[in-house]
């Protein structure tokens, strides 16, 4: 549904920056009906991707096809094959519910009884019903998102794209709304394209694409992603991690892998975890903090690939959109 072909984007210098190169040569297919997770740190090119593939940019080079049409040649009929829900809200607050969703129908020519049919099917899942007539300024954060859900899935899009459309939310609302989410995309067969730096949203996910610096590191599915990552780890915190990093590569030349205070020793697998934590502690029980044996995750796959951890990435967003 979605045929990403050698895309490169490049925003142009000025005599105050360099050009700077955003996507590198990237080529990405998503299958119909798949529900895929896009991540990346801050500046891995995944929001100027997202930008293009909802025809807010046009790409340096390369080719997109959405749907069996060509983004950039028939961006009418592509476009008209998807829905979007963006990071930043994109409903009217001080309408109400009801009337944002009337809007969003006009603007797409639904009225009377069709309009009336949609609305039902569009707001079915969520817990609006008894809330059409409230302002959404009113509303919880995460009755806003189901407002902005609700008013996509009016058209009856067969492609969903959303822009980290759980920020701001509370766990709760988060669950619920990811919950909903897969719900309602598996029932319509919606191929769902989806960024996040949350990786326990993205472990029901069919496939996780990592970027980095504009191209593609990994794409696959949960289990075969931590699997890369062998079946354990020993992970480390000291407060001199850099001291102790040195003495176990020197002292005992074990491989390591450092991210602030923490030391993972990711080549584990098999079998030897707990020898190996047995050996530090009994070398460097005075440099470390924390030591435990642990299943990888989806973060520890991006971290290990990235060198950024989800709390690094969300810190930094909440920094870039502080005024």
């Amino acid at each position: 549904m979605i045929e990403i072909s050698h895309l490169t984007h490049v925003y142009p210098g000025s005599r105050k920056s360099p050009a700077r190169l955003a996507i590198d040569d990237l080529s990405l297919a998503i299958g119909d009906g798949e529900f895929c997770i896009l991540s990346g740190p801050n500046g891995s090119g995944k929001s100027t991707l997202f930008r293009i593939l909802c025809g807010m940019a046009l790409p340096s080079s390369g080719t997109i096809s959405v749907g069996g049409f060509d983004l950039l040649k028939e961006p009418a009929k592509a476009r008209a094959q998807m829905a979007v829900v963006f990071q930043s809200p994109a409903v009217d607050k001080h309408l109400s519910v009801a009337e944002n969703l009337r809007l969003q129908a006009a603007l797409y020519g639904l009225h009377g009884g069709d309009y009336q049919a949609r609305l039902a099917e569009a707001v079915d899942w969520t817990d609006l019903k008894d809330r059409l007539a409230d302002k959404v300024d009113t509303l919880s954060g995460g009755l806003a998102r189901q407002v902005e859900l609700a008013k996509c899935l009016l058209t009856r899009p067969a492609i969903l794209l959303l822009d980290e459309p759980t920020t701001g939310l509370d766990p709760s609302s988060r669950r619920n709304f990811i919950s909903a989410l897969h719900r309602i995309q598996r029932d319509r067969k919606m191929t769902v394209l989806m960024t996040s730096h949350i990786f326990s949203e993205a472990e029901d996910a069919d496939r996780v694409a990592i970027m980095k610096e504009g191209r593609l590191l990994a794409l696959d599915s949960p289990q075969v992603l931590r699997a890369r990552l062998g079946h354990e780890m020993v992970v480390v915190q000291s407060r001199r991690a850099d001291v102790l990093e040195r003495k176990i590569q020197t002292d005992l030349g074990l491989k390591t892998r450092h991210y602030g205070d923490e030391i993972r020793l990711e080549e584990t697998s098999n079998g030897d975890s707990l020898p190996v934590l047995e050996r530090l502690l009994s070398h460097y029980r005075a440099d470390i903090d924390s030591i435990a044996i642990k299943q990888p995750t989806l973060e520890d796959v991006f971290i290990h690939l990235t060198g950024r951890s989800a709390e690094q990435i969300e810190r930094e967003q909440l920094e870039s959109h502080t005024p």
